[in-house]
C-alpha cells in the first residue's frame, strides 16, 4: 500500500519505507521509523505530518 497517511501506515503496516526522489532513504518497522527516524528527509516529512 502506498500512502501518506502515517496513522494508517502505523496501524496496518509490517514495514514502512520512505522514499525521496525514487530512492529508498529509510525503512523498518513502522514504530521504529515513526518514533526514531534517522534520515533528514524522513525527519522533515514527519515533523510536518505528525
Amino acid at each position: 500500500v502506498v500512502t501518506h497517511e502515517m496513522g494508517f501506515a502505523r496501524e496496518v503496516g509490517d514495514a514502512l519505507v520512505f522514499m525521496d526522489d525514487g530512492v529508498v532513504v529509510e525503512s523498518g518497522h513502522p514504530r521504529d521509523v515513526l518514533t526514531n527516524p534517522q534520515h533528514d528527509r524522513t525527519k522533515s516529512f514527519l515533523s510536518k505530518v505528525l
